[in-house]
């Protein structure tokens, strides 16, 4: 295995009762890079966690992390990586300190290293002055925050996050990304997955993933314009029904609905023009509109439906 990289699959493959959760996963992550794995629910994103984190064992194929087999040296990759699953295991009648304590003794940290590295979490977290307070009574984003940070307490090489930031509201979001890119600076490899695809866009490279494959993985803006074909935004009061009559119109590819702003992908700019017309010809009200770059929701969402 390269030295470069931090985890590895090689036909990885995990299948349920004659349900393919992940099918023939080829993935290459380099040591220090944030790599998003995104896609909806479904899509095989946790189970490609648990795989990786050595909890649940592939039908086929094989992956390394930090350099170790999956299957050979499971409890070798357990002593390198942070593991945060959706519902991670925060004990809500302990107060902050106490949890970090208890991850503490989990993962066997040396007592004299212990108050340098929960002084440095405390502060990385914005948490000391919450540090006495139970943590069933912290709100949804300090809960994140706190469940990283014991996570971290064992400096792990790399950081599994299954879906960290789902519910949380959006300034806790956003400090919670402050504080991976900080981990990044750090040269902690992140693998975090989301169903947000608009979070994709903060990765250093990304992974749309589709009933259990791999669509495609690249840098965020190599996705964006990997549509080859032109998009625009239209804004309207009615854009539901703005929706319905032009998503079968003669050079529309997509129609995709954020609001009241429409996402078209059209085949060539010269249809433009026939899409709006169309539009006020059926008493569609269009109060704006211009060309933009593809989201990658955009990118993701052509080929679902291409598929």
């Amino acid at each position: 295995m390269n030295e470069s990289v931090a985890i590895k699959t090689s036909n990885l493959t995990k299948i349920f009762n004659g349900n393919i959760a992940v099918d023939n996963l080829k993935l290459d992550i380099k040591k220090g890079e944030l790599f998003g794995l995104v896609g909806p629910d479904g899509a095989g994103k946790t189970t490609t966690m648990r795989l990786l984190t050595a909890i649940m064992e592939p039908t086929s194929g094989e992956a390394w992390v930090a350099g170790h087999s999956i299957i050979k040296e499971g409890e070798r990759i357990k002593e390198k990586i942070g593991y945060m699953s959706q519902r991670f295991g925060l004990y809500e009648d302990l107060t902050v300190m106490e949890n970090i304590v208890f991850y503490a003794d989990l993962y066997d940290v040396p007592e004299k290293e212990r108050p340098a590295r929960i002084e440095r979490l405390l502060g990385f977290s914005n948490l000391t002055p919450f540090k006495s307070r139970l943590a069933g009574k912290l709100s949804g984003g300090m809960k994140q925050k706190l469940g990283l940070a014991c996570v971290l307490i064992h400096t792990p090489e790399v950081l599994f996050l299954d879906e960290p930031t789902n519910g949380v509201d959006p300034v806790s979001r956003r400090d919670f990304w402050k504080i991976l890119y900080d981990l990044l600076k750090e040269k902690v490899t992140i693998l975090i997955s989301t169903a947000y695809l608009d979070e994709s866009e903060r990765c250093t490279r990304v992974g749309l993933m589709y009933k259990g494959r791999l669509l495609m993985k690249n840098e965020p803006m190599t996705i964006k314009k990997s549509l080859g074909i032109p998009m625009i935004e239209v804004w309207s009061d009615d854009a539901r029904n703005a929706r319905e009559i032009i998503r079968n119109s003669e050079g529309v590819k997509n129609v995709s609905i954020y609001g009241d702003r429409l996402h078209i992908a059209i085949d060539k700019r010269e249809a433009l023009d026939d899409i709006i017309g169309k539009l006020r010809s059926e008493g569609i009200e269009v109060r704006d509109y211009r060309e933009i770059v593809p989201s990658i929701e955009d990118v993701f969402i052509s080929m679902v439906d291409k598929r």
